[in-house]
């Protein structure tokens, strides 16, 4: 067996492994990092850049369409091959060559394989040719695994063969049907992406459309959907599911109805990748979500760290926010941590602090690229009456404002800010309309610096902007 020793060992080379392990390099400390598949993640190969390429090119066309004399300029329709050909090199073909360049020049030690813990502070990795290295950690081992597509016991599903978020990031052919098992996001946006590029889709959305989020933006990108002849049966549920000897997959609903499809996609929710990774081995879980406090330790049921403190845990795997911007987020906190901790620095813990992930309670942003876009940060009114506060919620049609009509004829949008009234800042905003991804982060910065709603008076928008809807927000409140 062979031997070796770093500061840090991060499991899992994804943005998330990768931020933490470039984060500890820059605080001095050496780090190893350990990846079975791709380094780079899902993100950079089956979700965030391949499935946002894939949505691009029909947004463009949207955006020509709805606007006179760029709308006499486009003569056609989508090329899909083109899509999928664009799609591809945001994934960089599949090639992790330039990720692997990147790790050697941030001095980070790359071993391929899969990595187990052995003991505390030890990663066992087998490679490809079956040779086991034994890494042994000074100061922290980093789980950063993330998260797979969880397939339901849904009768007959698994052996249908169905695709994954993965297989539909990589698809490289337009099936002529697709059927969507799910309603969220991954659900809303690859019905999008693929209904444009020519597939006729049914979606069946058993808790409804974006579910999560404001009732009017999953009403808003249901209606979009069905007016892009998708066939959207909310509350509908998969009892079983069957591929014929010609691939036409069949699924019987628990109505009795029966769908039939080209292709199913299953996407109804996550589950981590912590079965094979010796979490049974130090006494917690294999399969199992871990849980953190807010400098990213892995505690147990007890709140007590496991170990007494190596072990450390970001991204998708501690089910905080399963969002790629929030992992990477939390790296960076997890690297700075444990850079503290080894040079026996204080760690800044408050609430903002630069040692906590504490934005992953109530400051999420997060964007869905249907047609309309939904950006939202913080807490839903529904969310914020939850965690006990006292609100009031303020709507405002964003098609009302100059911008908006100055950006795309027939623009249809809404904007929701949701007030503390005891603190007079912004708990939550949600946004839904073209292009309104572009407008979140002023809505971040709202709610993480709890800027008071008197204070953002005197943040003028400039016109004619999209932008206006702050001002528009502010005066239907009346302060």
């Amino acid at each position: 067996m062979e031997t070796a020793t770093y500061d840090v060992v991060v499991i899992g080379a994804g943005p998330v492994g990768e931020n933490v392990a470039d984060r500890v390099v820059r605080g001095g400390l050496t780090a190893a990092i350990v990846e079975r598949e791709l380094v780079g993640g899902e993100c950079s190969y089956w979700a965030c850049m391949p499935t946002k390429a894939l949505l691009r090119s029909a947004t463009a066309l949207r955006a020509a369409r709805r606007l006179p004399g760029a709308r006499e300029a486009v003569t056609g329709d989508l090329d899909a091959a083109a899509v999928l050909r664009r799609r591809g090199s945001f994934a960089s073909n599949w090639s992790d060559a330039g990720q692997v360049s990147w790790l050697d020049s941030a001095g980070i030690a790359l071993y391929r394989g899969q990595g187990r813990i052995g003991s505390d502070r030890v990663v066992e990795v087998i490679g490809e040719d079956g040779v086991t290295t034994s890494l042994t950690a000074r100061h922290a081992v980093v789980v950063a695994t993330g998260s797979s597509a969880l397939v339901p016991d849904v009768t007959g599903l698994r052996e249908a063969a169905p695709w994954t978020s993965r297989q539909a990031a990589a698809a490289t052919e337009i099936p002529g049907r697709l059927a969507v098992i799910g309603g969220g996001v991954v659900a809303a946006e690859m019905a999008t992406a693929f209904a444009s590029l020519g597939s006729v889709v049914t979606v069946l959305a058993r808790d409804g459309v974006l579910p999560l989020a404001e009732p009017f933006a999953g009403e808003r990108v249901t209606q979009s959907l069905r007016d892009a002849g998708v066939s959207v049966r909310l509350g509908a549920e998969a009892a079983s599911a069957h591929r014929g000897g010609d691939g036409t997959v069949h699924v019987t609903l628990a109505d009795g109805e029966r769908v039939d499809a080209d292709e199913l996609l299953v996407a109804i929710g996550r589950t981590p990748n912590t079965q094979d990774i010796g979490l049974d081995r130090i006494g917690l879980k294999a399969g199992g979500w871990l849980t953190v406090d807010d400098t990213l330790r892995v505690v147990g049921e007890d709140g007590a760290p496991v170990g007494g403190g190596w072990l450390y845990a970001a991204g998708d795997v501690n089910r905080r926010a399963l969002l790629t911007h929030q992992g990477k987020y939390q790296a960076r906190a997890v690297g700075d941590v444990i850079v503290a901790r080894a040079k026996g620095e204080a760690v800044e813990d408050g609430r903002w602090g630069r040692h906590v992930a504490t934005a992953d309670e109530r400051a999420v942003p997060q964007v869905v690229f249907t047609d309309p876009e939904v950006a939202s940060v913080g807490l839903t009114a529904a969310a914020a009456e939850a965690a006990g506060l006292r609100i009031r919620v303020v709507d405002y049609d964003l098609a009302a404002v100059a911008g908006s009509a100055l950006h795309a004829d027939g623009y249809q949008g809404h904007a929701r800010m949701v007030v503390d009234e005891d603190r007079q800042v912004i708990a939550g905003c949600t946004l839904v309309g073209p292009d309104v991804a572009e407008l979140l982060h002023a809505a971040t910065i709202a709610v993480v610096g709890e800027v008071p709603l008197d204070r953002l008076w005197h943040a003028v928008p400039a016109y004619p902007t999209v932008s206006e809807i702050w001002l528009r927000l502010l005066e239907a409140y009346g302060r």
